[in-house]
């Protein structure tokens, strides 16, 4: 029998949790098919989560609770559980309830029967906050732009992949990881199921503007030079226009000497160059402290305890 390992990112959580591992458990059995395990790895919450998975894992010995030393980010939790799977598909579900782990064999049936190495949910709706959206939206363009995501793919946090798929993205341990990125240097095989977002059990998004900006940075900075070449092209771009307008006013100076050099036209030319070179130096700063923290061989996550049907290991 086949097994499928569920790795599910928790981050305050204590009211939600239960309910979709209880889920999960459920749909499993019923389906009859598959074995599994499910990995829990708190990212550093502060409320009661971790208690709360520790106390499932005394109860189900399939069920692995891990505890990170401190909040790390999702990406990185993720990480942390892919490091533990032993099953042949891994599934990736979230934490609140917003993905229905009854749909969980339909991206798993089209993993399998469609001889797909990524299969990942596509919503039909989304009523999340604004800025969740506009978030997701601004991932998925930098993205196809610059990791090569394809035009008719959709990435989101439910998702299922090959085992294989996942032996070789844990061999990435640098700090930031972005799982998109990562997923998408080891296959093209992949394709969309569409299903519907539920609403949260309980409680509020863990995302703030911060968090987005930070998942928008790694997904920008992580995977690719693009964005050097693209500010490579504006710089060029923005020489030939003030070589093209410097002859402009010296024609026109010479044409009629009477004419004044704009204080306006100056000062616009000026904002331009300066905010172009000022976000130069940002992309170039962002690469060269990602590749400082990186030779400084910062931990991806740190593992303060796994914790499974009563065995407790501290690392």
């Amino acid at each position: 029998m086949k097994k499928l390992s569920f790795v599910i990112p928790c981050y305050k959580s204590e009211k939600t949790i239960s309910d979709v591992i209880g889920r999960i458990v459920r749909v499993v059995q019923e389906d009859g098919r598959y074995d599994y395990e499910i990995i829990c790895v708190n990212d550093g919450s502060t409320d009661g989560t971790y208690a709360v998975l520790r106390e499932i894992a005394e109860k189900n010995h399939k069920i692995i609770a891990m505890d990170l030393s401190r909040n790390y980010g999702q990406h990185a939790a993720l990480m942390a559980g892919f490091n533990s799977v032993s099953g042949d598909y891994v599934v990736c579900i979230d934490d609140d309830g917003e993905n229905p782990p009854e749909k969980v064999f339909e991206l798993v049936d089209k993993l399998v029967d469609g001889d797909y190495d990524w299969v990942s949910a596509k919503y039909t709706s989304d009523d999340r906050g604004i800025i969740r959206r506009l978030g997701s939206q601004l991932n998925f363009m930098v993205s196809r732009i610059l990791i090569e995501q394809p035009k008719d793919f959709e990435m989101n946090s439910y998702m299922v992949f090959r085992r294989y798929v996942c032996d070789e993205i844990i061999k990435y341990t640098n700090p930031y990881p972005f799982v998109g990125g990562l997923l998408l240097r080891v296959t093209r095989r992949v394709a969309n199921v569409e299903i519907e977002r539920e609403e949260r059990i309980s409680g509020t998004s863990g995302y703030n503007i911060k968090k987005l900006v930070s998942l928008w940075l790694n997904s920008l900075t992580a995977f690719s030079e693009k964005p050097l070449r693209i500010i490579s092209v504006l710089g060029i771009i923005a020489s030939l226009a003030g070589i093209i307008y410097a002859i402009v006013i010296i024609i026109r100076k010479i044409v009629n000497p009477s004419i004044m050099i704009g204080y306006t036209s100056t000062m616009a030319a000026i904002m331009l160059m300066g905010g172009i070179i000022l976000m130069a130096l940002g992309f170039v700063g962002e690469y060269i402290s990602r590749l400082y923290i990186s030779a400084n061989k910062a931990p991806q996550f740190v593992i303060r305890e796994r914790y499974n049907g009563g065995e407790k290991k501290e690392i």
